[in-house]
């Protein structure tokens, strides 16, 4: 079946009413969230997994996408009018955003950023549905040695590219594989780590730790925080000049392809993509110095490599079932609740679900727009709302949301012994990402193991004896050395 069929069977599915639906408030949800500085997509799809048990899949799916990207766009709004990133993404944007609205262009800004990721999203949507099947294909012929080479790999990608110290990330991946093994071994009926408590011999759930580590850590670290936002005359108009569009086009093009090519790699992202985008535009620009003082390319670039990003990291965890990055791995646990397993057999076994969810990515992509620019009156008005008075309803809401999974006062009682730890991790610049991407990966790792290990009977060599474990191996093994050498201490001179 071609590319066309396959979209034909995608767009049908994507503009059912209920789908629909699904796309315009997971759109709304995540621009609102991109906009209120603190919470961002982990925090929130965290909370909002428990809803989704109530969803199709498909729909369940395409909300949290939505919610996903959906930020990557609000993020820009607080970023240019507040100097704050209301997205880790946009912190980039600050630069030379907020100068731009210091000088009465705070609206052009506005809409260079939409209209970027507007472009970048549809780019990245079709390089989605270009690569994915080939992928896929290759994906078929992994072995279970391979697939545990190919998990160790995005590991060490994950820790490698985590913020903070190299032993930090160590640290959080062990802690995650630990977490992982906890309830009864499926093979041996041993109950492992369950410290005498019922509740945890099936093991512990994905939701207190995602809720708990990313949604009540965030609400304990932005209390109390409220920033300064500009009024509506101080934004001025949302069209940019025509010099203004000629720098612009470009920076978005290399934006683009910064961003789709870094988001398909393990451990990649939007924070990276928006960085390194930057970073490409103030290298080739004539007036290198103007960048930091409202250069409109400071603007486009990062905002258009942030949304091609975060629309491309769908293809590792889509394809090979390796999530790039935190919210992807959340975005996994969310699928797998419904029963579904993310990689190769998606394509064949759910091609509603996967070609429904990349037709709406066009469609929310187009839903952003038009959410973003009219309402740029009531993101303001919603910065304006106290911490404090959004804190109670969202941790009532974490809450709910645990105990609805499985009925059970431990979830709850976890979900806050998790945002406890959450909060200390962050005080001690331990970033927990890595430890949910361990916790996801740890359990499948440890089955592709075991298979590999008996279809050899115990030979440990069956992990080196295919070419692709060999070369995903060494991949690890280059990635490692590479990292640790210019970090390794050096020997005093004799």
């Amino acid at each position: 079946m071609d590319i066309f069929s396959n979209l034909e069977i995608g767009f049908a599915v994507a503009l059912s009413f209920s789908n629909l639906s699904a796309a315009f408030l997971g759109c709304l949800v995540g621009t609102a969230i991109g906009v209120l500085p603190g919470l961002g997509p982990l925090a929130t799809i965290s909370m909002l997994i428990p809803v989704t048990f109530y969803m199709p899949p498909d729909a369940a799916i395409i909300m949290l996408a939505g919610i996903y990207y959906g930020s990557q766009y609000g993020g820009s709004t607080t970023a240019i009018l507040v100097n704050m990133p209301g997205e880790s993404s946009s912190v980039v944007t600050c630069l030379d955003g907020y100068q731009m609205a210091r000088k009465g262009r705070g609206g052009a800004a506005l809409t260079i950023a939409a209209l970027g990721s507007f472009f970048a999203g549809c780019v990245a949507t079709l390089i989605i549905a270009l690569l994915a099947p080939p992928l896929t294909s290759v994906a078929l012929m992994f072995s279970p040695a391979d697939y545990f080479a190919l998990m160790l790999f995005g590991l060490m990608a994950a820790v490698i590219l985590a913020q903070g110290s190299l032993l930090n990330a160590v640290a959080m991946v062990f802690l995650g594989l630990l977490l992982g093994l906890v309830g009864i071994d499926t093979n041996s009926g041993v109950a492992r780590f369950d410290f005498g408590i019922p509740q945890l011999l099936d093991g512990v759930s994905f939701i207190p730790i995602a809720v708990g580590l990313f949604g009540v850590s965030e609400l304990i670290d932005n209390i109390g925080k409220r920033p300064k936002v500009m009024s509506s005359q101080e934004i001025g108009s949302l069209y940019p000049t025509r010099a203004e569009y000629r720098r612009a086009a470009p920076a978005v093009v290399r934006g683009t392809i910064t961003g789709s090519i870094l988001g398909i790699l393990p451990g990649g992202g939007a924070v990276i993509s928006s960085f390194a985008a930057y970073a490409l535009e103030k290298r080739l620009s004539r007036k290198p110095l103007e960048f930091g003082h409202g250069a409109i390319e400071g603007v486009a670039g990062p905002e258009s490599a942030n949304n091609a990003s975060a629309q491309t990291t769908f293809i590792p965890m889509l394809t090979l079932g390796i999530p790039p990055n935190a919210v992807l791995a959340l975005l996994m646990g969310a699928l797998m609740i419904h029963g579904i397993q993310p990689g190769p057999s998606i394509i064949t076994g759910h091609p509603d679900l996967f070609w429904g969810l990349i037709a709406s990515m066009w469609i929310a992509n187009v839903m952003l727009v038009v959410i973003n620019l009219p309402l740029v009156g009531v993101w303001v008005q919603m910065l304006r709302v106290p911490y404090l008075v959004l804190f109670p309803f969202i941790l009532f809401f974490c809450a709910i949301g645990a105990y609805t999974e499985s009925y059970s006062t431990v979830d709850v009682v976890l979900v806050g012994v998790f945002g406890v730890v959450g909060y200390l991790l962050k005080k001690i610049r331990c970033e927990p990402a890595p430890l949910v991407l361990a916790f996801i990966l740890g359990p499948m790792m440890e089955e592709y193991l075991r298979r590999a290990l008996l279809l050899s009977q115990g030979n440990p060599m069956t992990l080196v004896q295919s070419y692709i474990s060999i070369t995903l191996l060494a991949l690890t093994v280059v990635l490692a050395v590479l990292f640790l050498r210019p970090n390794a201490p050096k020997l005093p001179d004799e």
